[in-house]
């Protein structure tokens, strides 16, 4: 192996690869990545065995095509320190990689390519096109209330469903509940759903940009699979089924109060300073014309926050957990918000006025 590159053409790359390395793994190789050299094209891949990332640079000049494996958080770092423009020259020899540029020279060992897992082979059986914009949208929307190491293991990742013209994200941890959908009518997908782990969804949240271009997306029994001119990204599936979330969305709310999300927003994040910091609990008394918010905590302090309102409906207290609010308030985009009640022991539903896209359950607390 034989080949030059300039910095900047390895560096991008290399970072896009880097999110799939496992750091404390058992098996020294997937704290490696795997280039491989192929004509003009180098190919960069690594993986934990759950994620697999690909992607791709090309090169100036090669000797013949081959492939080993490097150390890829030291590559990475002699990759960041080199200065702009630099071109380095690669050379294998005796398992033993050689990187120069310039006057500066460093030798990195190295682990067999045929050693390197790979996820196999596989067809999606569902397939769809999306602007990143709208993916990236779908996930950010609800990715908050994924679990984090729930024993309901089914709970620690998101569902990723498809019907129709329609492609829907949910996620839960049992207190709340995010609903995202996304209609497009140049589609016509089967019905199916897929539970992608947390850690894949939060790769994907790095891989994607807000911008008006299009990535495949392959769904298959076991795999999602998303394809970019610049990268390939497969995950895994959670393998269990997600709960029927459908029951639990609350159909009795009569109550409705429309205000202001930023506000709203400003308000409860002034009382959640002086809310409990285990339970972050806050108390809402909804009244004809105000909103009183009040907070306290076991040091005997307390935050009290009044807005104005137009809530035409008999009187209403109840509490919330106030970290699981902000997370709603803080994903929606539209001015305004709509709040649908019906009594201190029922769930609220949070949407925003305008789109309507994505819909938030936040169950109640005992205060």
């Amino acid at each position: 192996m034989k080949f030059s590159i300039n910095r900047e053409l390895l560096l991008k790359p290399l970072l896009l690869v880097s999110g799939a390395v496992e750091r404390k793994s058992t098996l020294p190789i997937l704290s490696n990545v795997l280039l491989e050299v192929s004509g003009q094209s180098l190919t960069l891949t690594a993986t934990d065995l759950e994620l697999e990332m690909v992607s791709y640079a090309q090169i100036d000049n090669h000797a013949e095509d081959s492939k080993v494996t490097i150390p890829a958080r030291k590559l990475l770092d002699i990759c960041k320190s080199l200065p702009d423009d630099s071109i380095l020259e690669f050379e294998l020899e005796n398992d033993v990689i050689k990187i120069s540029t310039g006057r500066s020279k460093y030798s990195l060992s190295t682990l067999s390519a045929d050693d390197f897992p790979n996820i196999e082979e596989w067809k999606g059986d569902v397939e769809f096109q999306l602007l990143k914009s709208e993916f990236l949208r779908l996930i950010e929307s609800t990715h908050f209330s994924m679990a984090n190491q729930d024993v309901r293991y089914y709970l620690n990742g998101m569902s990723i469903e498809t019907e129709g013209n329609e492609i829907r994200s949910v996620a839960t941890d049992g207190h709340r509940l995010a609903i995202c959908k996304i209609s497009n009518e140049s589609l016509s997908l089967p019905t199916r759903q897929v539970i992608v782990p947390r850690k894949g969804i939060l790769e994907i949240i790095r891989l994607l940009d807000p911008i008006e271009e299009t990535v495949k997306v392959f769904l298959g029994s076991n795999h999602i699979r998303i394809i970019d001119t610049e990268f390939s990204f497969t995950s895994k599936l959670v393998d269990g089924r997600f709960p029927d979330y459908r029951r639990v969305l609350p159909r009795n709310g009569d109550k409705i109060l429309l205000t202001s999300r930023e506000q709203m927003r400003q308000v409860l994040s002034r009382a959640a300073i002086l809310s409990n910091e285990k339970f972050r609990g806050v108390r809402l008394n909804f009244s004809a014309s105000e909103l009183k918010i009040t907070a306290n905590n076991p040091e005997q302090e307390q935050a009290e926050e009044v807005i104005e309102i137009e809530f035409p409906f008999e009187d209403v207290e109840v509490g919330f957990n106030v970290s699981y609010v902000l997370d709603v308030l803080n994903a929606i985009k539209d001015t305004n918000v709509k709040f649908t009640l019906a009594d201190a022991n029922s769930s609220v539903v949070i949407e925003g006025a305008d789109t309507g896209e994505a819909t938030y359950v936040v169950m109640p607390m005992r205060l």
